[in-house]
């Protein structure tokens, strides 16, 4: 079973490797799967973002959430109206079997 892991980022320590502290700053560039440094002396440079561009990396919670969100929007709601029915036949039965005591306990809970 695979888990959900934080992405590493392997451009971030291509560039550290290759300028140290005279990296100003650093932005990921998702769209070409890059990583750009910012140099001190106003250059920029990137490194790949992936070793290997053909391997899959681990899902995220984030990604996963990214792609099933309807599928999970859905479930939930088919979830929290099959416990709505439940309950209501649970009080509907309450009713039919005419026990105060369980009527009672039933519509104090539910108010």
């Amino acid at each position: 079973m695979r888990t959900l892991q934080r992405r590493q980022l392997v451009g971030h320590d291509i560039l550290l490797a290759r300028h140290g502290n005279h990296i100003c700053t650093m932005r990921v560039d998702r769209s070409a799967g890059r990583v750009v440094a910012l140099l001190d002396d106003g250059s920029t440079d990137s490194a790949p973002n992936l070793i290997a561009p053909g391997r899959s990396m681990p899902d995220t919670l984030r990604s996963v959430l990214r792609e099933d969100w309807k599928f999970l929007t859905v479930a939930t709601a088919c979830t929290t109206a099959f416990a709505g029915v439940l309950f209501a036949a649970a009080i509907g039965l309450a009713e039919l079997a005419g026990d105060p005591a369980m009527i009672q306990m039933l519509t104090y809970a539910a108010s």
